[in-house]
């Protein structure tokens, strides 16, 4: 269940990207604000182009808004520079994309390992192996990623994004590239993980079912929020 007695997860405050081609400017999203409870699980809705991943993108900090702010556990996002954001990622978010975004050159175990090199974490090894086992990929350890299926390798990205125990996971399309079965299963594990975790869940999606697994929609069309707000 969210927990109202602190401060939101994930906070977001009249938030609008524009872009500029030639003369021309581009509204993507426009005065988006909502909330997010520690320990809820979101999905975020529209068609394509509707600005989902340039939400998500800037929830994240991976991209800086044209206007307004992104608030994670009451920390603004965008007062910090690039390397605040990126220590702020690293330890408080994990990322599942469509693409699964594995590293070609590193086997699964390797890939599942980077988060924790990064962060310093000791044993590292020995949290990556127990999270693989953990999504049924216990004998997987030492095959690269083109070795892999594309339901393998997403449990892979699932396990990695999961091992440094982040307290919000904002997941892009995660079942973009897979068939229906296959998505399905994985759809199912993130969730697992979710619960057990008690992580905070920010899922994008064009997928009404899967969406309807979340707790709450939040629903974007032509860059403004249509509703789920709160």
């Amino acid at each position: 269940m969210p927990d109202t007695s602190i401060a939101p997860a994930i906070e977001v405050s009249l938030l609008g990207k524009e872009v500029t081609t030639g003369s021309t400017a581009l509204t993507i999203l426009r005065d988006v604000s909502f909330s997010v409870a520690a320990g809820e699980a979101v999905s975020v809705v529209g068609v394509s182009g509707s600005g989902k991943s340039t939400l998500l993108a800037l929830m994240a900090g991976l991209d800086t808004p044209s206007t307004g702010s992104v608030h994670i556990a009451g920390q603004n996002l965008f007062a910090l520079d690039e390397d605040g954001r990126a220590a702020l990622r690293g330890r408080s978010m994990g990322f599942v994309f469509q693409s699964f975004q594995l590293l070609a050159s590193m086997t699964a175990l390797e890939n599942v390992m980077v988060p924790l090199e990064l962060a310093g974490a000791e044993n590292g090894q020995a949290a990556a192996t127990a999270l693989l086992q953990r999504v049924g990929l216990g004998e997987r350890l030492s095959h690269y990623p083109k070795q892999l299926s594309g339901g393998e390798q997403q449990r892979v990205a699932i396990a990695r994004a999961f091992v440094t125990s982040p307290s919000l996971l904002l997941a892009d399309e995660p079942t973009g590239n897979l068939d229906a079965v296959t998505g399905a299963q994985v759809i199912d594990l993130m969730f697992e993980l979710n619960r057990e975790r008690n992580t905070t869940l920010v899922l994008v999606t064009h997928d009404e079912s899967l969406s309807a697994r979340c707790g709450r929609v939040i629903r974007l069309a032509g860059g403004t929020l249509q509703q789920g707000a709160s």
